[in-house]
């Protein structure tokens, strides 16, 4: 149900918006292979916050790009977070049986099944974005948004974070050791989220960048630590995955090495760094304010 304040309306609208255009861009469940196509529905199309998107939206608003400029890039970033989950939820990674408070994707269908959905998923994102009919952009800067995603989804970025996170089980990290891992993880794609979002908007200003580079770096690690936190003091039925798994599997987070309150207080530092990071622009970015503050008091 919306809520009356400014930032859940537009989150509302950015939601429905980004569902639309995935259920567009999506190969329809009727076409061959049906029961792949099925998966890569179910993967997608099951709820979740749209952050990434979202923040592909927010970003470009920003810099007055408008809505349809932006519905490629949005979609294809979240493709790319659909597939990552699919993938980490394999008994090979997380082996989890929950997401968003239904049966996982392996679960629901069956291992094979949710491999190729998340093939399918990623090479989608690429395909999307390649042809992605923009006006504001030329083809020299659609193809450093490619490299873009790319880079933050693979060793590099998405990917290598979760090769350090599955390395790390059992084992002892200290806080620059967990950063990285986490700003590889989950932060990477945070940061392609803002970046694909001003690209889009055909922005090339160097300072502009950076600016926008240091508020995503702030909120991408600020997610990754209230998910640490959420593991602790989550509400499974909220969050739509298992309490405590984190702390069963012996995975290094942020309340482990400092402690729950210190965990707490290094997300709200971060959140006043996005702040900062925003200081030159005006009430075009209030969306991204509010996102920052969204991921910080988050429930789920």
């Amino acid at each position: 149900m919306p809520n009356s304040n400014p930032f859940n309306e537009s989150l509302n609208i950015y939601q429905q918006r980004i569902e639309s255009k995935l259920k567009f861009f999506l190969p329809q469940v009727s076409s061959l292979p049906k029961k792949l196509h099925a998966a890569m529905h179910y993967a997608v199309m099951g709820g979740g916050k749209r952050i990434r998107p979202f923040l592909v939206y927010a970003a470009g608003n920003a810099l007055n790009a408008s809505p349809d400029q932006l519905d490629a890039p949005a979609v294809a970033i979240e493709l790319i977070h659909a597939y990552s989950l699919v993938h980490d939820d394999l008994p090979a990674m997380d082996n989890d049986d929950l997401r968003r408070g239904k049966p996982t994707c392996h679960k629901a269908f069956d291992e094979a099944t949710a491999i190729l959905v998340g093939d399918a998923l990623q090479t989608l994102a690429f395909e999307i974005l390649a042809r992605a009919d923009n006006t504001v952009i030329n083809d020299h800067q659609r193809l450093l948004m490619i490299k873009l995603l790319a880079q933050a989804s693979g060793s590099l970025g998405m990917v290598g974070g979760q090769a350090i996170d599955l390395a790390s089980v059992g084992k002892k990290m200290d806080q620059i050791q967990l950063e990285q891992m986490h700003r590889y993880k989950t932060g990477a794609l945070i940061s392609a989220s803002v970046e694909l979002g001003v690209r889009g908007a055909g922005c090339n200003d160097n300072e502009t960048l950076a600016r926008f580079n240091d508020y995503a770096q702030a909120i991408g690690l600020a997610f990754q630590v209230r998910d640490d936190i959420l593991d602790i003091e989550g509400d499974s039925a909220v969050t739509g995955k298992t309490q405590g798994s984190d702390i069963e599997r012996d995975k290094p987070t942020y309340p482990a090495l400092l402690g729950l309150k210190n965990a707490k207080k290094i997300a709200l530092d971060l959140h006043e760094k996005a702040l900062d990071a925003l200081s030159h622009l005006g009430q075009k970015a209030d969306t991204l304010r509010g996102i920052s503050s969204y991921i910080v008091n988050r429930k789920n």
